[in-house]
């Protein structure tokens, strides 16, 4: 039998899926671990936390799926981009990860956008300096931290750190690495202009890989504390918005994904670099080798979810652990008798600040239009409207570049849900799918892996013979209607409070 392996180090757990070579999942396994905030928006981890998360959900894979070692083919690496993780000379983490969400380098990328120019800055990496890519971070510690920084012998990201556990090897690819501010994403290479006008050592860098290259092999002592077989192949693997692209098939043209997760991500496949000229949507490698794609961020989509069910629905939470179903089912369910609109509340979901198309560490979470009409359901409802219209931001900034848009794939969390799936799709004014995988970047990764490990002759390949569209939603034309107005409002609360969010922070 041959099998394949994903792994995906995400903000609140590591994923590990095993696989066949049609797609069929015979074991899945999360391990969840803390995110610390020790200071208003910042955002932590430790990465020995992941190496446990992974060490742990391998062995379970292992068990569950009583797969020989010796059948899984070759292991693929997804993760939470933008992280920072610092190793000295003997290979030790100098301090916790400073992960994507966390906004403290706010004067550190204006710094960098100064030094090399804006516009310079797109030309030579597609993107600006954003407070949640990597770049800002290292210069953060540099200068706030410098017993760390004198000590850095390697600056990996999330899953190149679990690579380096894994093989000894350190190593990154070309779509995780197109998120640093260090990469020359249209040349597939890191930017020696931007390193050295930074002055950042290039010997920080690892070595990078297109994402179904063999990057290292699974190490004796790897193999010994997990139960896989030594020399086992790892290939690149992906940031886990492209390699949740190839979970879902986003691998040709006019085929655009929505995702919902903690964040919220519009992706659409691109045949070449092609940048937005305002720098409102990230253009990065994809993990299909010599390929592009053009993808737009909120900060916090599902994660806007996820708070209001911390915090105002214990309820819930328990009724939920009773009958054994997810809480998120019995929250949805109550927007279902609110109309479209919320009864004219606005929700903007800018909780953790915001990235597309305002990039904008200030941001902050509004409810706008409260009335004494209002109660728990509609709050929920426009909760899910806002998070559907800061996709939809991102989505206009694709149409408006002109790129075709012939199918919307939904997946995530947010996909769970047909009432939200039915939502975007009348907020959006176009179909939206289901596929038959909801393993995301894992089986994104573990695809990746097949093609290094040539059962596959190419991620296209790869993705035909697994993923299939499994469920069709069109949208409602009254619907459209009334959303298109309640955009309008979202739209033109941003502007307005701008200046009122610096103002507060």
């Amino acid at each position: 039998m041959t099998c394949l392996m994903g792994i995906d180090i995400g903000t609140s757990g590591t994923k590990t899926i095993l696989i066949d070579e049609n797609g069929k999942v015979f074991a899945s396994v999360t391990e969840e671990y803390p995110l610390s905030t020790p200071k208003p928006n910042w955002a932590e981890q430790d990465p020995a936390d992941w190496w446990n998360a992974t060490v742990t959900s391998i062995k379970k894979v292992l068990k569950i799926s009583k797969v020989k070692a010796a059948e899984i083919k070759g292991i693929g690496l997804s993760g939470q981009m933008h992280g920072s993780v610092f190793l000295d000379k003997k290979y030790n983490v100098l301090r916790p990860c400073i992960l994507w969400c966390d906004q403290r380098t706010e004067k550190e990328c204006a710094w960098i956008t100064d030094t090399i120019g804006k516009s310079r800055m797109i030309e030579l990496t597609s993107n600006p300096a954003l407070t949640g890519f990597t770049a800002g971070k290292v210069i953060w510690v540099r200068n706030n931290e410098p017993q760390v920084y004198e000590k850095i012998h390697k600056i990996l990201l999330p899953k190149d750190y679990i690579r380096f556990k894994l093989t000894g090897e350190f190593a990154t690819e070309v779509s995780d690495a197109s998120g640093t501010s260090f990469f020359d994403v249209k040349n597939r290479k890191w930017s020696d202009e931007v390193l050295e006008k930074l002055k950042v050592d290039k010997s920080f860098m690892p070595d990078c890989y297109e994402s179904p290259e063999v990057s290292g092999k699974i190490s004796e002592s790897t193999a010994k504390l997990t139960g896989l077989e030594k020399g086992t192949p790892v290939v690149g693997g992906g940031g886990d918005q492209a390699a949740q692209a190839v979970g879902t098939g986003i691998v040709g043209k006019g085929v655009i994904s929505s995702t919902i997760g903690t964040s919220g991500v519009v992706f659409a496949y691109s045949d070449g670099p092609n940048t937005d000229p305002l720098g409102r949507l990230h253009t990065f490698c994809h993990a299909v080798p010599g390929k592009w794609h053009q993808m737009g961020v909120m900060l916090c989509a599902g994660g806007s979810l996820q708070w209001f069910r911390n915090n105002f629905c214990s309820e819930e939470m328990l009724a939920a652990k009773k009958k054994k179903i997810d809480p998120y089912q019995l929250i949805i369910d109550q927007a279902k008798n609110i109309a479209p609109g919320s009864e004219g509340l606005v929700f903007l979901p800018y909780l953790t600040g915001e990235r597309t198309p305002y990039p904008d560490p200030n941001a902050r979470g509004v409810f706008f239009g409260l009335s004494i009409r209002h109660k728990k359901a509609h709050l929920i409802r426009s909760i899910l409207e806002g998070v559907s219209f800061g996709l939809t931001d991102s989505l206009e900034i694709i149409r408006e570049l002109k790129v075709p848009i012939n199918e919307v794939r939904a997946s995530g969390g947010g996909a769970r849900s047909t009432f939200w799936r039915q939502m975007q799709a009348d907020i959006f004014g176009c179909e939206l799918v289901t596929v038959n995988v909801s393993e995301g970047a894992a089986f994104g990764v573990a695809l990746l892996a097949g093609v290094g490990s040539k059962v596959f002759k190419n991620v296209q390949e790869a993705c035909d013979k697994t993923i299939k569209i499994t469920n069709h939603l069109s949208p409602d034309k009254a619907n459209i209607e009334t959303y298109k107005k309640y955009y309008g409002v979202y739209r033109d609360m941003y502007a307005l409070l701008k200046e009122e969010f610096k103002k507060l922070n």
